[in-house]
């Protein structure tokens, strides 16, 4: 069995599962939880049939990651799943169960009512399409689509809020929906930081590989004593979004024990990205995150006061006050 990320300070026991904008609803206190596509999702149902529409035309904002606007449905719409490229990217092909982060717009079809939408947040969404971590709608509509792809869909209940629909956004048990989706990037079990090689000089401190390959960065812990205080360095610096104290972020990671640079826990061990708001994490990560930029691979040297201290994670393999490294890749946050 698989272990699970042990970052998670809420819960006594240190285990659980993958959270925040992945593996379940948004955390991000920017995102509307009532009308967000990873909101109260339904459960599964028999793959749609794809058609090509019909679907309202987009009268303003026609350009890539620019705030359309959508007329109100033409007639009736589908009962199938409407889709529709309406600017072909030409990044990588998307899958199942990808992270994506997307600008998007969702409003009703025959009401043209908008619903929510991140443009105005100035924050795109970070959501896995996975079966219950967003509606079905949004799954089978954009896998296969490319990166830098925006998409144009219509959901009918069935893969949508289904028969009891969404009261606290609006949305009614017989409403279609449309969406529009600027699809800016995409992430999976492979995907690494992409930054610019920063110098590793400090021989007190661990020495992290600067592989892009998505394979785990090796980490040497020197023989020396640990630091007392928080180290947070770039080993990669990418050029996105800082990130705030309040962010949800997505990353790939591994952590050993500076006492015998033994692994204790790794994104890569389990083939699955993580993703959490650093208001739940360790302070070590929330501290040492914050700041930091997305695209980045950042080594992070977590102090027992910042870490688990004397109540290490049951089974973890992690000792008492003992001082925890951490090689993470920022991948996406918001």
């Amino acid at each position: 069995m698989r272990r699970r990320s042990l970052l998670l300070a809420a819960v006594p026991a240190g285990l659980v599962a993958v959270a925040g904008c992945g593996g379940g609803k948004s955390a991000s206190s920017k995102e509307s939880a009532s009308a967000s596509p990873s909101a109260a999702a339904t459960s599964a149902a028999p793959p749609p049939k794809i058609v090509a529409g019909p679907l309202p035309a987009i009268t303003a904002g026609v350009k890539f990651d620019e705030k359309p606007t959508v007329a109100k449905g033409p007639g009736e719409p589908s009962k199938q799943l409407a889709v529709k490229t309406v600017i072909a990217g030409g990044g990588r092909i998307i899958a199942e169960n990808d992270y994506v982060q997307v600008n998007y717009l969702g409003q009703v079809w025959d009401t043209a009512k908008v619903f929510d939408n991140s443009y105005d947040r100035k924050t795109a969404l970070v959501i896995q399409l996975a079966q219950g971590s967003i509606i079905d709608g949004w799954r089978y509509a954009l896998t296969g689509k490319k990166v830098g792809s925006r998409v144009e869909f219509s959901v009918p209940p069935t893969w949508g809020y289904g028969t009891s629909g969404n009261s606290q956004a609006g949305i009614k048990g017989t409403d279609t929906l449309v969406f529009v989706a600027d699809v800016q990037a995409a992430f999976d079990a492979k995907s690494s930081a992409q930054g610019k090689k920063v110098p590793q000089t400090d021989a007190k401190l661990p020495v992290v590989g600067t592989n892009t390959d998505g394979k785990a960065p090796e980490i040497k812990v020197p023989k020396t004593a640990a630091p007392k205080g928080l180290v947070s360095e770039y080993v990669l610096e990418g050029d996105g979004p800082v990130l705030k104290e309040t962010s949800t972020v997505l990353v790939q990671y591994q952590g050993v024990l500076w006492e015998n640079g033994k692994l204790f826990d790794s994104s890569y061990e389990r083939g699955a990205l993580t993703s959490f708001s650093l208001q739940q994490v360790v302070k070590g990560w929330a501290q040492g995150l914050a700041g930091k930029k997305v695209g980045s691979r950042v080594l992070v040297v977590v102090p027992p006061s910042l870490g688990y201290g004397n109540n290490p994670p049951s089974g973890s393999g992690i000792k008492k006050d003992s001082v925890l490294v951490f090689s993470v890749d920022i991948l996406a946050a918001m």
